[in-house]
């Protein structure tokens, strides 16, 4: 039985995290030995490990002492070291962002790869330079493999990094169709009005990534237009308040509605029209398949992997206010017939493919 380890920083709400859970899930029901480390051990999506996944802690230690700080993480790396160096036959830092997992992954085996999941060009701005130092920071040159969930961020990484070409893979996310359905189907309080259009966003609220006030700008729009529609806020972060103070500014604290994180965010899709994402960048988009598999429309502004959006599974907009409030009006108006089913056994069986030659 093959033993594999994925690195992140937790379990908490998050695309990212999500698809680590549907991913080492998968892997332990094909009877692989699984190991989670996290920098924390914390979040909503431990409950959702199969239960033999073990999961473990390195926590870097972040004390104000350079000194004490120093030592503490010398003589944690040397244990970690001692215990856990090349007892894999596979390892993945699966959060990029953090350098803790970069280190963790690379000890545990020498069959170890970086999991990207954005477009870092886009996020750094395009500063070749920063993205340059974001990923000397964790080593990228000792990964056997860098993997990227979409075509898009393996693209820009290669405008910084051309000879990284042949260690380059882009393999997307698995997603658990069945699971979701069933999900979908539990009771919640709120319910659909009739004659009104209901929108949805879940996910972190971050205006940086998240751009959250161009949907509000927009919401501002059609309601003075004489549009009726709701918008549900599934998620919180740290720009949450700002986002409730600019719908309180627009007036528009019945239209725009803040629910709250939700473990299991699926029964309101099924009340919502439509689903919408106004972010200025994301790496494979797990919004998109849960929309897929729920028959959901979706309005997207141009982030990785739009093009299989557009025309079929709903509209795809630009980043600007003005537009994104034309395919809000345009979806309020006609609507959006989702007319060829995804087929996510096909879908989940070429990834599955993928995943296994990494491995």
């Amino acid at each position: 039985m093959k033993k594999l380890l994925f690195a992140t920083f937790s379990l908490d709400v998050g695309g990212i995290e999500k698809a680590l859970v549907t991913l080492t899930n998968y892997l332990q029901k094909k009877g692989y030995e699984v190991t989670i480390v996290l920098e924390k051990k914390q979040g909503i999506f431990l409950k959702e490990l199969d239960e033999k996944i073990k999961v473990i802690e390195y926590t870097p230690d972040e004390s104000k002492s350079v000194v004490k700080r120093k030592v503490k993480n010398l003589l944690n790396r040397c244990k970690f070291i001692a215990k856990y160096k090349n007892k894999f036959d596979f390892a993945a830092s699966f959060a990029t962002y953090s350098i803790s997992s970069s280190f963790v992954s690379r000890v545990a085996s020498k069959n170890a790869c970086l999991w990207a999941h954005a477009d870092y060009l886009t996020l750094f701005e395009n500063d070749k330079q920063k993205v340059r130092d974001f990923f000397i920071k964790r080593n990228y040159m000792k990964f056997k493999h860098i993997i990227f969930v979409s075509k898009e961020g393996k693209d820009s990484f290669l405008k910084v990094f051309p000879e990284m070409k042949e260690k380059t893979i882009v393999c997307n996310n698995l997603i658990d169709d069945q699971k979701i359905k069933r999900l979908a189907e539990q009771k919640v309080e709120e319910t659909k009005e009739e004659g009104i259009t209901t929108f949805i966003n879940v996910g972190r609220h971050e205006e940086k990534q998240k751009r959250l006030t161009k949907m509000i700008e927009a919401a501002a729009l059609l309601k003075a237009d004489g549009y009726r529609f709701k918008i549900l806020c599934i998620g919180d972060g740290p720009d949450t308040e700002l986002y409730k103070m600019k719908v309180k500014e627009y007036n528009l604290q019945e239209t725009i509605l803040f629910l709250g994180r939700k473990q299991n965010p699926y029964p309101y899709f099924k009340i919502a029209d439509c689903v919408i994402l106004t972010s200025d960048y994301e790496g494979y988009p797990v919004v998109f398949l849960e929309c897929y598999v729920l028959n959901k429309p979706i309005i997207t502004t141009k982030v990785s992997d739009y093009e299989q959006v557009e025309g079929k599974y709903g509209y795809v907009t630009t980043k600007k206010v003005e537009d994104i409030y034309e395919k809000m009006k345009l979806f309020i108006e006609n609507g959006f017939e989702i007319k060829d089913k995804f087929n996510s056994e096909q879908y989940n069986k070429e990834i599955a493919k993928k995943i296994e030659q990494i491995i």
